[in-house]
């Protein structure tokens, strides 16, 4: 997944406007950045996996397709 942008000073501002401690504040911040961040989809990696989604149901609806043929012409062969 791709990095994303995470600003650590407005964070520690806010959370101090709040009522926290700077050092708690910091301690959070960097927390949050180093580890919840990098579980992060980005738009980036939200576009890549729909387009494997939608290539995979291409496949699938293709199969489907071959399928009811088959089903059809074996259906149309019987009723001869």
């Amino acid at each position: 997944m791709a990095a994303v942008a995470f600003d650590t000073l407005a964070f520690v501002k806010r959370m101090q406007s709040a009522g926290m401690e700077q050092r708690q504040a910091e301690a959070f911040a960097e927390a949050l950045s180093t580890v919840a961040l990098d579980q992060v989809a980005t738009k980036s990696d939200l576009k890549e996996l729909e387009h494997k989604i939608v290539i995979r149901v291409a496949g699938i609806v293709a199969a489907i397709g071959t399928v009811m043929t088959a089903i059809l012409g074996a259906l149309i062969s019987l009723h001869r």
